[in-house]
């Protein structure tokens, strides 16, 4: 029996370009199926990020012919590869993805997206139709690529290919006017409520969870979750009706780029063993962030995150108030939405030397984020998966989570001297306060908090058990 193909397509992917999880849930899942012998494509969109970032591409394919409405372009599509010896596929047109940034800016969303990610979707099917569709299985990531299963399942009868769609946050659906669905060429019938009609409107995400044979998301508990009313943002009745082909499989963490013991981003190595690196890592993201040296005997608080009310910054802001007060230090590094940018901007202002705000995507900064912090904050609205937490328990960092989704499978509430974390369950300001509280006592009990720093970092999310996953629900989708 030779190699299972499986083409991976998403929006985003790291090395080349992304936005957070998404792209890093890609790279090291694809890495870690071809490790364990299946042969991997990745496809995604060529934005201005992955040409402007020398990478060594190459003309694959020209000419492949998308109809959008009664508009017919065409797509190019360049071949690069990943490390691994993973070929990955780009398609090319610049009209709609040579732009500043993926899917928007700050002040929203870009007016064409659904015109944008219907040809990205097209020109993959219009790609595996010249090949002649050598793959067994297409995996599928969000709103942005829902459609492929779409029209993977219109041409059931001839193409012999199992489908499977993952999804990574239902809070974002791909949600268009009625007329966008012209767009698609999908047959009139397509668009109702057992297809991707929702309540009047255009709904990508829904497509791809009832015509793909798998749908999968990024956690047990989330898995759970989303069937319900408060997480599943209208679809909860469809998750329900589809449950029996829904699987949660917890995403992994690439521990060769996220590790305390061989960093290159951090200003000293440590290990589980031996700990005494965390204080120099503390040291250089406090003058890092211009912060004062008293901080290195206080608790420093981090956080990472898209600045998005999904991440529970309007519960969160009234608590940094307080911990300033207290005398803690705060490093928060993000970009989102305006309001919160600039709220946490003036907090910093009001409490300078003791917070840190930077306004950015800074990948090298994320490290010396968690490898210098004593407490990681991840107060999520909810959280599919997360994996900043489960990167913090790692780096000795003890996150303080709301319990949901994947925070809940991965950080364990201290009880009774057992525990890597804290966490807390309604959410309101006043129970992130209490379990931050919390934090406070047992930072200064210091034999407890380091066995409690220790239980995290032997803590094992590796990919290798998701990838296995994965393969089992390749088979089922083939089947």
């Amino acid at each position: 029996m030779g190699k299972m193909k499986v083409l991976l397509v998403s929006s985003e992917s790291f090395p080349f370009a992304g936005t957070g999880g998404l792209a890093y849930v890609c790279r090291s899942l694809a890495q870690e199926l071809q490790s364990l012998g299946t042969k991997v494509t990745l496809i995604m969109p060529l934005y201005r990020e992955v040409m402007e970032g020398g990478w060594m591409l190459h003309p694959f394919s020209s000419g492949l012919r998308v109809e959008l409405g009664r508009e017919a372009l065409e797509a190019e599509v360049y071949k690069g590869e990943l490390r691994g010896g993973i070929e990955v596929l780009f398609v090319r047109r610049d009209e709609y993805f040579d732009r500043s940034h993926l899917y928007g800016t700050s002040r929203g969303d870009y007016f064409d997206n659904a015109r944008r990610f219907t040809f990205f979707s097209k020109a993959v099917v219009a790609l595996g139709e010249a090949l002649g569709w050598p793959w067994e299985v297409v995996h599928c990531h969000d709103w942005q690529t829902a459609l492929v299963p779409v029209y993977l399942w219109l041409r059931r009868e001839k193409v012999r290919c199992g489908t499977v769609f993952t999804i990574h946050n239902l809070g974002y659906q791909g949600i268009f006017p009625p007329d966008a669905f012209a767009l698609t060429g999908l047959p009139g019938e397509l668009f109702r409520p057992e297809g991707l009609e929702f309540w009047g409107k255009l709904n990508l995400l829904k497509g791809g969870i009832y015509f793909s044979r798998v749908v999968t998301t990024v956690s047990p508990t989330y898995a759970r979750e989303i069937q319900t009313p408060e997480f599943g943002f209208g679809l909860d009745g469809v998750l329900r009706a589809c449950a029996h082909k829904l699987v949660g499989i917890l995403n992994g963490v690439d521990y060769e780029t996220w590790s305390p013991e061989g960093d290159p981003h951090i200003a000293a190595h440590y290990s589980r063993e031996e700990l005494g690196g965390k204080r120099e890592c503390k040291n250089e993201l406090i003058e890092l962030n211009d912060l004062s040296p008293s901080l290195m005997g206080a608790p420093l608080f981090g956080m990472i995150s898209r600045l998005v009310s999904q991440k529970g910054i309007d519960i969160l802001i009234p608590v940094l108030r307080r911990l300033l007060v207290k005398g803690a230090g705060v490093v928060i590094l993000g970009e989102g939405e305006e309001r919160y940018e600039e709220e946490l901007q003036r907090l910093a202002q009001g409490f300078s030397g003791r917070m840190s705000v930077v306004i950015a995507f800074d990948e090298s900064l994320s490290h010396k984020v968690l490898a210098g912090c004593d407490i990681y904050l991840m107060p999520s609205r909810y959280e599919p998966c997360g994996l900043a937490q489960m990167r913090a328990l790692r780096y000795g960092t003890v996150p303080v989570v709301r319990h949901t989704g994947g925070l809940a499978d991965t950080v364990t509430d201290l009880k009774g001297g057992r525990g890597t974390g804290f966490s807390f369950h309604l959410y309101r300001s006043a129970y992130l306060w209490r379990a931050t509280r919390r934090a406070l006592r047992h930072f200064a009990r210091r034999g407890s908090w380091r066995a409690m720093m220790r239980r995290g970092m032997k803590c094992d999310f590796s990919w290798r058990k998701a990838a296995e996953a994965y393969l089992q629900v390749y088979e089922r989708a083939k089947g």
